[in-house]
């Protein structure tokens, strides 16, 4: 198995490379160059599998042995999810109304990014603890994703982290899981500005290959392979826990509705169709409508700006693993993906050609929800179930609803709970409910913080170029 970049300037990587890798140097992004298929009789066998099993199973087919042996695989996931708070690690909540919500937040920061994450950060320690090489990590964050990376790696000895939030986008719980952390190799950086320009800003340095180089530079964003593969295990568990039928007689059809902002994970949902999984795929937007507008007509085009909503981790203009959905549903034609990225990089607009907006509508439905509908779909569940909702997993829920109201689908629905209630008060406030606070929530409060400010008129870029430096100099000494 190895892997290439979606524009087709880099082949024949392996997994440690692609592992260690943000961008490729030609913009693009790693993907395999060969997708596995997963016959019947092997997703037999797999029904049965605890999802903890089914990741080592899916991570086993994308790292060939000779570069990790299984067992060392196995070893790596069980270290990943030993801090996990339910013994499953994953859950599936079945509720009235044939809803089915598969809670993936039981992890340390309550996101479903701590299942990837954890996962990405032993599989950096095996391979750096075998090379004795240090590496610094640039890491931009719409609210989730910072938490969940500096769990995955606070006080490793290889490796140094840098974030950047968004000042004010985040909600209050979300900054604090990023800024309360004091260990030696987390920096935290609280930016002037939204996500989306501050992907622009890392994207700039590992575009500048010899300064990338020369640090190790790399991100544990979902530009980063290794938290796709391992999220292609959440559509093979939703597919067996939620399907209708008894795989030895038929493929029932699960439908997997995903709350979506960068698009990370519905990309795993995409390459897991491709595998073989008979899923059929919604992406659940906020305002922020990108995806939907290319979904419903191949317009792939910024808005004027970025509008802030209460799924404040999907308020994400440019989802920029589209990019990889594009490469896979176009025949793996990179070629036209690097041109279609070029042009869209020049003009930031971008109609897709009829036959990939074809096979996009193919494998993918969609749908946008406002904060109106958030707040409604909160107190909804709440009132039929006793059960809060974050207002991303809200974003899904509300398909299901909508869904619901038109006509009774006889195929099975699953919708990806992608945090807890607890991380977002704010949101279960505006929808007339008391929030829940666990004890380790209410301990942030208490914490003392640390964290740099970044002024809209400072240059972001020098700032974050002296701080790469900085850290070299504080390792060499």
């Amino acid at each position: 198995m190895t892997f290439s970049s979606t524009r087709g300037g880099v082949k024949n990587a392996s997994f440690e490379e692609v592992l260690f890798s943000g961008f490729a140097v030609d913009g693009g992004l790693f993907m395999p160059e060969k997708i596995p298929q997963i016959d019947s009789k092997t997703l037999l066998s797999w029904s049965s599998l605890p999802y903890i099993e089914l990741v080592k199973e899916i991570c086993a087919l994308f790292i060939p042995v000779d570069v990790m042996p299984r067992q060392d695989i196995n070893d790596v996931i069980n270290t990943a999810f030993s801090r996990f708070r339910h013994k499953d690690i994953i859950n599936l909540a079945r509720l009235k109304d044939k809803l089915n919500i598969l809670e993936l937040w039981h992890g340390m920061t309550y996101a479903f990014k701590d299942l990837a994450l954890s996962c990405v950060g032993q599989f950096l320690q095996y391979f750096l603890n075998k090379r004795n090489k240090h590496v610094t990590v640039l890491v931009g964050t719409a609210g989730d994703t910072g938490s969940a990376a500096i769990e995955s790696v606070r006080g490793l000895k290889w490796i140094d982290i840098i974030v950047m939030l968004p000042k004010g986008r985040c909600t209050r719980i979300q900054e604090l899981q990023m800024t309360t952390v004091i260990e030696d190799n987390v920096t935290v950086f609280s930016v002037d500005g939204t996500s989306d320009e501050i992907d622009g800003i890392i994207r700039k340095l590992f575009a500048d290959t010899a300064f990338a180089k020369k640090h190790n530079l790399m991100s544990l964003n979902s530009i980063n392979w290794c938290r796709i593969m391992v999220q292609i295990a959440h559509f093979f568990y939703a597919y067996f826990v939620c399907s209708t039928s008894k795989l030895e007689d038929s493929l029932a059809v699960v439908e997997v509705v995903v709350p979506t902002g960068g698009a990370g994970n519905i990309t795993a949902g995409c390459i897991a169709r491709k595998m073989g999984l008979p899923v059929q795929l919604v992406a659940a937007v906020n305002e922020n409508d990108i995806l939907h507008r290319t979904v419903l007509h191949g317009d792939f085009s910024l808005a004027e700006s970025v509008k802030a909503s209460l799924s404040s981790a999907m308020d994400i203009q440019e989802p920029y693993n589209l990019e990889r959905i594009f490469w896979l549903l176009s025949g793996m034609d990179s070629p036209l993906i690097k041109k279609m990225m070029e042009e869209f990089e020049k003009s930031k607009r971008l109609q897709l050609p009829a036959y990939l907006h074809k096979s996009i509508k193919d494998n993918v439905t969609s749908c946008t929800v406002s904060d109106a509908d958030v707040i409604h779909t909160i107190r909804h569940c709440w009132d039929e179930n006793h059960y809060l909702l974050c207002p991303h997993t809200a974003v899904a829920v509300t398909y299901h609803y909508r869904q619901s109201d038109i006509i009774s689908k006889s195929i099975a629905r699953c919708c990806l709970a992608t945090a807890s209630a607890v991380k977002f008060p704010e949101a279960v406030q505006k929808a007339g409910l008391t929030p829940e606070v666990t004890t380790d929530i209410k301990m942030l409060e208490e914490k003392s913080t640390r964290f740099t400010v970044m002024k809209k008129e400072d240059e972001w870029e020098q700032i974050l170029r002296d701080t790469v430096e900085a850290i070299a100099i504080r390792r060499e000494s």
